[in-house]
């Protein structure tokens, strides 16, 4: 059995570097070193990395090279949004950054204030046994399953009670991920007023939960309660699902920019070593924290009288109207928690991976095929579907390049419904 060494780069907390500070000084810094695999052993710096900053409009401010110690800092000329470039090619030989994606990063920083940023190193040495790299990637493929399940839930539901295939989900997710980051960097008022109001991502992520869901209710009553009333076609209201996912889209890029973002919390954390494989502490809150909300909703479809409802809608809509349901309190119920899991599961995403304007639309593929592997409008069938295709997306990299891993994921859902096409918990029916 092979071992698995990660080398990071602790970039630790930058109080006071050599020599008086002035008091007035806007300083970004921090000290690289290359983590040692003992855990007794010193920490190796890394001497001669280059750091170049500069605004956000893309001006140069200056570059800071790493000393003897690891150790950079640089004077900015005052406070604000600023990014942080690390040249890749004065990184030592056989020492990559862990995520390339990271070599660039944009922070905040107040006038008169220091501040570090990090840029995370890692690499796996030595040999390391099928067996190990199978359970990795299938503990990764779980938590991914479950960042799906949570988005796909509300879209499996809408489905099943208005039989809208709803191609604008995708932006929903986008919106929550989008969310949280605001909040968690500049707070409620921040972004209006300046400042540094930041709030904790764990509140940012109930407070998105609110607004997701509260956006979610106002799409289905400006939008689509409206076009069910004029009796619109599915396809019709499918065609204009798809334009409001471009129309948000674009207005995501537009306001955010095209650049990727971090969360201020949580980016650099040490693994757990499990024998059989390593997780961070942010991936088992995922992996717990969306299992407690998955079995929430399965309870309450399950026990409630909204959740038996909203099973009695999606089963046949005509007799559970006649029954005395109401139908329109259903659906808006369906929309507004299916707006809410959409918001939290971009929240979790955007913890694992980066914050983008088209972050949604490239969840929303692996969302239609976990929904439809599972069976179309089923919640329990979107939960079961979303964790083949992410377990299959990450351990399909065994065999394929990982650019290509999400081809995989549809390749798996063609051949599973060529054999079941009603999906795994799907209903078969019979027509003529």
């Amino acid at each position: 059995m092979g071992t698995l060494v990660v080398l990071g780069a602790l970039l630790t907390l930058w109080t006071a570097p050599a020599g008086a500070q002035d008091d007035n000084e806007t300083v970004v810094g921090g000290t690289i070193r290359i983590r040692a695999a003992e855990p007794d052993k010193e920490n190796t710096p890394v001497e001669g990395v280059e750091i170049t900053i500069s605004t956000i409009d893309g001006t140069e401010v200056g570059t800071a090279v790493t000393d003897e110690t690891g150790a950079w800092r640089l004077v900015l000329p005052d406070g604000g949004e600023y990014i942080a470039e690390l040249d890749q090619s004065t990184l030592p030989e056989g020492v990559p950054l862990r995520d390339p994606e990271r070599a660039t990063l944009d922070f905040n920083i107040n006038a008169g204030s220091s501040r570090n940023v990090l840029f995370p190193l890692g690499e796996i040495v030595g040999p390391e046994s099928d067996t190990i790299q199978i359970v990795q990637l299938t503990i990764d493929g779980i938590k991914l399953g479950m960042i799906i399940a949570m988005s796909a839930i509300g879209l499996s539901l809408i489905y099943g009670t208005t039989g809208l295939v709803n191609f604008a989900h995708g932006e929903m997710v986008t919106f929550g991920a989008m969310t949280a980051y605001i909040l968690s960097q500049y707070g409620l008022l921040g972004g209006l007023i300046g400042g540094d109001f930041a709030i904790q991502l764990i509140i940012a992520g109930l407070l998105t939960f609110v607004l997701a869901a509260v956006a979610g209710g106002l799409f289905n009553e400006l939008v689509w309660k409206r076009l069910r009333k004029r009796g619109a076609s599915l396809i019709s209201m499918l065609v204009v699902s798809i334009g409001f996912s471009i129309m948000f889209r674009y207005i995501m890029l537009f306001q955010f920019g095209g650049r990727v973002r971090r969360y201020r919390d949580y980016q650099i954390q040490d693994t757990i070593d499990l024998k059989y494989f390593s997780i961070t502490p942010k991936d088992i809150f995922i992996i717990v924290f969306s299992t407690i909300i998955l079995i929430g909703v399965g309870l309450a479809l399950q026990r409630t009288r909204i959740g038996k409802a909203m099973r009695a809608v999606a089963d046949n809509r005509d007799l559970a109207e006649s029954s005395g349901i109401d139908v329109e309190k259903v659906i808006r119920t369906v929309w507004i928690a299916g707006g809410g899991l959409a918001g939290i599961g971009g929240v979790l995403f955007g913890l694992t991976e980066t914050v983008g304007w088209e972050m949604g639309f490239r969840l929303l593929l692996l969302m239609f095929a976990g929904v439809t592997l599972g069976g179309l409008g089923t919640a329990y069938g979107a939960l079961l579907g979303s964790l083949v295709v992410g377990v299959f997306i990450q351990t399909s990299t065994l065999f394929i390049p990982t650019d290509m891993k999400n081809v995989g994921a549809l390749l798996i859902l063609a051949v599973i419904l060529l054999i079941r096409p009603q999906g795994l918990l799907g209903r078969a029916e019979r027509i003529g």
